[in-house]
C-alpha cells in the first residue's frame, strides 16, 4: 500500500510542485511587509461575519446616549449651539438626573459669540471708550452673555471628559491646529527602544483652552477607517510631535473607575525581537490592542444597543429619570446633516457616537478581541499545515473525494478559528487559508481535468481495442493511474480454440467463413468484456483473453472462469442458430492458468499490443490444447483451482507440457458447490478414488474403478485414457520413482 502510494505521489510530481510553490507565494506573503488588496479584502469581508454571528445582542442601560437628533435640532436651533444649552444640557444631566460621567463625541474649537459680548466689549474700547457707565454696564452683563465662561464652570469639578479628533496625511482637515490638546498621556520617552507604531497625526481640532482647563481630561475620538470605508477599529493612541494621546472611550473608563493612568503592557516580538505594545492596563481591566495601538471595536449589535435619549428632552427635564440614573453618558448626534454617520461592520449607516459607545462597555465587560503579534506565527503554522497536507494529499484522491476532503478541511478551518474567536477573543487570520485551500483544490481539479484526464482519455482510447467501454468509463473516473509499460503481476489467461475449424472452413465461401467468425467472436468477446476481462488478440478462430490489467482486478480468476463457463452456455445457442443456417455445429476448448505474467505495451517501433507474456502465459495456452486430449471442453491449473474454491473440479492429470519441466495438476471445472447434483458428486468421489489407485500403482483397483466409470459414462474419454495407461503398465511396469506424472511431447 505505501509502495502504491509513493509510487503514485511520484507520478504526480509536476502536481505537487505547483502546490509546493502555490504554499510558499502564501508564506512569503505573509512574512514579508507586502499586503495584498484582495486578500485584505476578503479578511475583512470574513472579519465581518464573525462579528455579526456572534453579537451578543441586546441593549447595554449602563450606558446612555444624549442624541443631538432632528427633534434637538427644530426645538434648539442648527448646529453648534449656544454653549448655553450645552451648560443647561450638563446642569441637568448632573443635577437632576444624577449621571456617573459625560463624554463629548462633539468638539468646542471656536469661542461661543452668539451672545453679542463681543460687539459690545469692541464698542468699550472704540466709539464708547470714554463712558464709565457704559463699561460697568458690560461688566456686569458677562457673567451672563459669556456662554464660553458659562460653560466651562458647568464642566468645572464634574466628570466631564471632553472630545477632540485628529488629522492624518490623508485627512481633508490636512495640518490645522485648532484649539488646546489635553495633557499627554505618553511621551516618547515611554516607549524608547520599542516596537510602537502608533498612528501620527499631522493636524488637530480641539476644544478651546478654557473649555479644555475647566474639564478633567479629554479624549480622541478619530476613528481608523479601512481601505473599504468600514471601521473596525479605534486607536486608542494617537501620536502627535512626539506625545501620545488617548481614545475617549478610554479615557472615560479611566476616568470612571477614578485610575489616574494608563500603563502600557509590553511582550517580546518573535519577529523583530523587540518589545511590543500588547495591551493596554487599568488596572485589573486590560485593552488588547494592534501593532499600531488599535482596539477592535466589539459591536453589541446593530445600532440602538444603548439607550438613546434626545438632547432637547434633557435640557427640558423630559427623560425619564431611571434612564439616565448613575448612567455613563455619551453626547452625540444622529442627525444626518451633522454627518457622523459611519460605516461598520454592522451596518452601513452607524452612529459614530454609538461606535464609542460598544468601545466603553467592550472595555467595561473585557469582550475586545485580540490580534497579538504571534497570531502571525499561528497563520502561518496553519498555512503550512494546510498547504503541505492537500498538496500531498489531493493526488492520491478522486475528484469526489478531493471535494469532500475540501469542504471537511475548510469547515474544521472555520470551526476552529470561530472556536479561538468565540471563547478566546483571539482573532486569528482566516481568508489566507481558505483561499489556499481553494487555489490548491482548483489547481489540482484543473490539473486533472486538462492533463491528467488527457492522459487518461488518450490512455483509454489505446486500451479501448481491448476492454469494454464500461471499463474505459471506469478508468477515465478511476483515481488510479495506468501505464503502458511492462510489469510482473499474478493474472488469469484464457485461450479458446474451436475444435476442427479447418475442416469447418473448408466447406466456406470467404464471405461465409468471415460471417461465421463475426457471429461466433461477436458473442464470446461480449461475455468476456461482461466479465471484465481483456481481450488480448483474436488468432484465426482463437480467442486469448487476460484478468487483472489495466484495471485491477482481485478477483481475476474467479471472473475468467466465470468467462469459461459462460461462453460454453452461450455455445449452446450458437450451435442451434448455425445450423439452421446451414453451417456445421462448432466445439470449443478453453484453457485457464493463473500465474506470475508481464503485461504492457509490446511489440517493435513498427507495431505496439498490449499483451501478456510469460511461462504462465505459455501453459495457459498448452492447457487449451490438452482439451482435445482429455475430450473436456475446459481444463484449469491448480492455481486457478486453488483460487476458485467455491467450484467443484474434476481431476484430470498431473503433467508435464511440452517444454515444461515442472508437473502441474489438471483440472476439469463442473459447477458452483451449490448447484452439482448427487450423482456428479458420486461420480467425483468414484472418480478421485480410482485416480488415487492409479498413482498408488495399485492397478487392479484401479482397473476397477476406472472401468464402472466407463460404464457409467462411455462417452467419458478420460476413463478410456486411464484404462489404456493402466494396461500399458501392467504390461511394462513404471520406474520404482514413478511419480504419478504423465508428459506430454505435443503442444
Amino acid at each position: 500500500m505505501l509502495t502504491k502510494i509513493i509510487n503514485r505521489l511520484h507520478k504526480q510530481l509536476p502536481l505537487i510542485m505547483v502546490g509546493l510553490l502555490i504554499t510558499s507565494a502564501f508564506l512569503f506573503e505573509k512574512m514579508s511587509d507586502y499586503n495584498s488588496a484582495a486578500l485584505d479584502k476578503v479578511e475583512n469581508f470574513l472579519y465581518d461575519v464573525r462579528v455579526v454571528m456572534t453579537m451578543p445582542g441586546g441593549v447595554d442601560e449602563r450606558i446612555v446616549i444624549v442624541d443631538i437628533d432632528e427633534k434637538s435640532l427644530a426645538e434648539v436651533g442648527r448646529w453648534p449651539w449656544s454653549r448655553i444649552h450645552i451648560a443647561k444640557l450638563l446642569d441637568e444631566l448632573f443635577d437632576n438626573y444624577d449621571v456617573t460621567l459625560v463624554g463629548f463625541d462633539v468638539v468646542f474649537p471656536e469661542p461661543d459669540d452668539s451672545s453679542g459680548l463681543r460687539i459690545l466689549q469692541i464698542l468699550g474700547r472704540n466709539e464708547l471708550a470714554g463712558i464709565k457707565e457704559y463699561h460697568d454696564a458690560v461688566a456686569n452683563l458677562e457673567d451672563q452673555l459669556d456662554y464660553d465662561r458659562r460653560l466651562s464652570k458647568s464642566i468645572t469639578d464634574r466628570p466631564v471628559v471632553l472630545g477632540y479628533y485628529f488629522s492624518d496625511e490623508l485627512s481633508s482637515k490636512g495640518s490645522t491646529k485648532t484649539g488646546e490638546l489635553p495633557m499627554p498621556a505618553f511621551h516618547r520617552d515611554t516607549f524608547k527602544d520599542k516596537n510602537v507604531q502608533a498612528r501620527k497625526a499631522i493636524g488637530y481640532n480641539a476644544n478651546i483652552k478654557e473649555l479644555q482647563d475647566a474639564a478633567l481630561t479629554a479624549g480622541h475620538f478619530t476613528p481608523w477607517i479601512d481601505n473599504d470605508g468600514v471601521i473596525r477599529r479605534i486607536p486608542m493612541v494617537y501620536e502627535y510631535q512626539d506625545n501620545f494621546y488617548e481614545a475617549l472611550s478610554l479615557v472615560m473608563v479611566r476616568t470612571l473607575l477614578g485610575i489616574e493612568e494608563t500603563k502600557p503592557v509590553f511582550e517580546e516580538d518573535y519577529n523583530t525581537g523587540y518589545l511590543s505594545l500588547e495591551k493596554l492596563s487599568l488596572e485589573y481591566l486590560d485593552i488588547p490592542v494592534d501593532k499600531y495601538v488599535q482596539a477592535l471595536v466589539p459591536y453589541r449589535g446593530r445600532e440602538g444597543s444603548f439607550l438613546y435619549v434626545s438632547a432637547t428632552d434633557v435640557i427640558h427635564g423630559r427623560v425619564d429619570k431611571k434612564i439616565l440614573q448613575d448612567a455613563i453618558v455619551l453626547v452625540g448626534t444622529t442627525a444626518p446633516g451633522l454627518f457622523d454617520l459611519r460605516t461598520t461592520p454592522v451596518q452601513k449607516q452607524f452612529a459614530g457616537v454609538e461606535i464609542h459607545a460598544n468601545l466603553i462597555s467592550g472595555i467595561l465587560d473585557q469582550t475586545i478581541k485580540q490580534s497579538p503579534a504571534y497570531v502571525d506565527g499561528i497563520e502561518f503554522i496553519q498555512l503550512l499545515l494546510i498547504g503541505c497536507l492537500l498538496t500531498f494529499l489531493f493526488p492520491l484522491l478522486s475528484p469526489l473525494w478531493a471535494t469532500f476532503v475540501t469542504l471537511v478541511i475548510s469547515s474544521i478551518t472555520i470551526a476552529t478559528n470561530i472556536t479561538f474567536w468565540q471563547y478566546g477573543d483571539l482573532v486569528i487570520p482566516l481568508a489566507a487559508s481558505l483561499i489556499l485551500i481553494f487555489i490548491i483544490f482548483v489547481a489540482n481539479m484543473s490539473y486533472g481535468f486538462f492533463i491528467e484526464r488527457r492522459g487518461k482519455l488518450q490512455m483509454a482510447s489505446t486500451f479501448g481495442q481491448y476492454i469494454p467501454p464500461d471499463l474505459i468509463d471506469e478508468m477515465n473516473f478511476s483515481e488510479d493511474s495506468y501505464s503502458l509499460e511492462a510489469e510482473n503481476q499474478v493474472m488469469t489467461v484464457l485461450f479458446s480454440d474451436i475444435r476442427g475449424f479447418t475442416t469447418i472452413s473448408e466447406g466456406l465461401t470467404p464471405a461465409q467463413l468471415s460471417e461465421l467468425m463475426n457471429a461466433y467472436l461477436t458473442p464470446m468477446t461480449k461475455i468476456i468484456h461482461e466479465n471484465r476481462g481483456t481481450i488480448d488478440k483474436y488468432m484465426g478462430d482463437a480467442i486469448m483473453a487476460f484478468w487483472g490489467a489495466p484495471l485491477e482486478n482481485p478477483n481475476h480468476a474467479r471472473h475468467a472462469l466465470k468467462t469459461a463457463m459462460d461462453m460454453l452456455e452461450r455455445l449452446n445457442a450458437i450451435r442451434v442458430e448455425f445450423i439452421e443456417r446451414g453451417w456445421s455445429a462448432i466445439y470449443i476448448g478453453v484453457g485457464l492458468h493463473t500465474g506470475m505474467m508481464s503485461v504492457g505495451n509490446m511489440g517493435s517501433e513498427f507495431r505496439m499490443a498490449y499483451t501478456v507474456l510469460g511461462d504462465a502465459v505459455n501453459l495457459g495456452s498448452r492447457l487449451e490444447g490438452l482439451t482435445k486430449v482429455y475430450g473436456v471442453e475446459i481444463i484449469v491449473s491448480e492455481t486457478t483451482r486453488d483460487t476458485v474454491p467455491e467450484f467443484v473440479y474434476r481431476e484430470l492429470d498431473i503433467v508435464k507440457v511440452k517444454g515444461k519441466d515442472k508437473p502441474i495438476g489438471i483440472y476439469e471445472p463442473i459447477a458452483l458447490e451449490e448447484e452439482i447434483t448427487d450423482e456428479e458428486l458420486a461420480e467425483m468421489e468414484k472418480s478421485k478414488k480410482a485416480i488415487s489407485a492409479y498413482r498408488k500403482q495399485d492397478w487392479l483397483n484401479a482397473r476397477l474403478f476406472f472401468e464402472e466409470l466407463q460404464q457409467m459414462l462411455p462417452e467419458r474419454k478420460l476413463y478410456s485414457i486411464y484404462l489404456e495407461r493402466i494396461n500399458n503398465f501392467l504390461n511394462n511396469p513404471p520406474p520404482a520413482n514413478w511419480d504419478g506424472v504423465f508428459v506430454h511431447t505435443t503442444k
